[in-house]
């Protein structure tokens, strides 16, 4: 058997301690798969007085994880640190300037610096692993990158961030307000005490770029995409979405169209019969529509330390083994800028919730703004709340319409808005049909 493939394993947070957890039971089985052993050989962190549930004196303790980058006694550097700059890329790069071998699980950190990371390991002749930089355990970027690379791909989408699925999940099953579904998501660990990143759908869109560019061998280009969140989704939308068969779901899609990469991140309605639709909790899914295969969907835990963990491991199995493939698919060189394509005309239309004046004339007149913008209309719902009466001063509206783009549904509610007969700002969901 070879001599001991040797790591560094920089931060020892909840993905930290269960590689170290997980190398440990599967020493053997690795070792027999890889025609090597595993050893881990150093480790930093933070704080090394914080109770782990860990023997951490059997390795040598590095209180600066660029100096652990780039001692002589380990082959791979293992960043499991986070942030898309500090520590964790002066690290990264630490390591790849010596020629070791990087594993990453930073999708902060490949969505910014991906393309100059690619570079600077293609250039060095190192091995640069990120699997389980986005979606957890689902092994979509090897899918991608390797188990795919006879097909041409259309399209790819899914599920990429388990604290909105959660939380939609939840208004939908317990009738919670989105308020009280991010507090119990924070209580349980899925969503941070600043949440923004991810139920803005940042954290979908720094996923999506890395997908994007395996996909489509393009630069990483996180800016391209056009990005909305869940904040101002409601319990009313919940329940309008089950009334008309659909589910509400954070998507993040990147689309091969003739203009170029159309990338975007939004919620979205799909039909309750859809395969992403029966994805509920932090459980993640992706999309992948191929000419040969067809269509692949993957479904597994998109985050948590095991999950994770495994995906950690598939990228120093791979070393182990000397199997070195380009980090996105191709050679650096002929990754391509992305051309950026406006958002599409949407075949399955649109939802669109409005809060109107309880005057004569206003759905009228709200119709006319539509047909001005030639958006036709499939259908107009004036829904009261339980207990209103006829003349309070706004009602919920809700207009679904046939195929358009978002810039005439944009311009149409722009006028509508001017007209005033609105409260408040409306909502727009796309919408997905079978």
């Amino acid at each position: 058997m070879s001599s001991p493939l040797r790591l560094g394993v920089a931060g020892l947070g909840t993905v930290g301690a269960a590689l170290l957890k997980l190398l440990d039971r599967q020493a053997n089985a690795l070792a027999e798969r890889t025609g090597r052993r595993i050893a881990v050989m150093a480790v930093s962190a933070r704080d090394r007085s914080k109770v782990r549930d860990l023997d951490l004196a059997r390795f040598e303790w590095f209180s600066d994880p660029v100096a652990l980058a780039g001692s002589p006694e380990i082959d791979v550097f293992v960043e499991l640190i986070g942030g898309a700059d500090g520590v964790a890329r002066a690290a990264v790069e630490a390591a790849l300037q010596e020629g070791k071998a990087v594993v990453t699980a930073n999708k902060a950190l490949l969505a910014k610096h991906g393309l100059h990371l690619g570079k600077l390991a293609e250039s060095k002749g190192a091995a640069l692993g990120f699997e389980a930089s986005v979606a957890g355990g689902i092994p979509i970027i090897k899918t991608l990158r390797e188990s795919l690379a006879g097909n041409s791909i259309s399209r790819v989408y899914g599920i990429l961030n388990g604290t909105c699925n959660y939380i939609l999940s939840r208004m939908e099953t317990e009738q919670l307000s989105f308020a009280q579904c991010l507090a119990e998501a924070q209580r349980l660990g899925y969503a941070e005490a600043d949440p923004s990143f991810d139920i803005g759908g940042y954290d979908t869109a720094h996923k999506l770029a890395i997908l994007t560019a395996l996909a489509f061998g393009t630069e990483i280009a996180p800016d391209s995409i056009a990005v909305e969140g869940i904040e101002q989704i409601t319990l009313a939308d919940i329940s309008a979405a089950a009334e008309l068969g659909y589910r509400i779901k954070l998507l993040g899609v990147a689309a091969r169209t003739a203009a170029g990469i159309e990338q975007r991140v939004h919620p979205t309605m799909v039909p309750r019969s859809s395969a992403i639709a029966q994805v509920m909790g932090v459980t993640n899914a992706v999309t992948i529509d191929a000419d040969a295969v067809q269509e692949l969907t993957l479904v597994g835990p998109g985050a948590g330390g095991m999950a994770t963990a495994s995906s950690v491991v598939a990228d120093i199995a791979d070393i182990a083994r000397g199997l070195h493939v380009p980090p996105f698919g191709l050679p650096m060189a002929s990754l391509t800028p992305p051309r950026r394509a406006a958002l599409q005309t949407h075949e399955g239309g649109y939802y669109i919730r409005l809060s109107v004046y309880d005057r004569p004339g206003a759905a009228a007149a709200i119709a006319t703004r539509m047909a001005e913008r030639t958006i036709s209309l499939e259908s107009i719902v004036q829904r009261r709340r339980p207990g209103e009466q006829k003349g309070a001063s706004a009602v919920p509206v809700i207009l679904i319409t046939h195929a358009t783009s978002e810039k005439l549904i944009g311009e149409a509610l722009k006028d509508v808005l001017a007209d005033g007969f609105i409260a408040e700002p409306p909502q727009v969901i796309r919408i997905e049909r079978e």
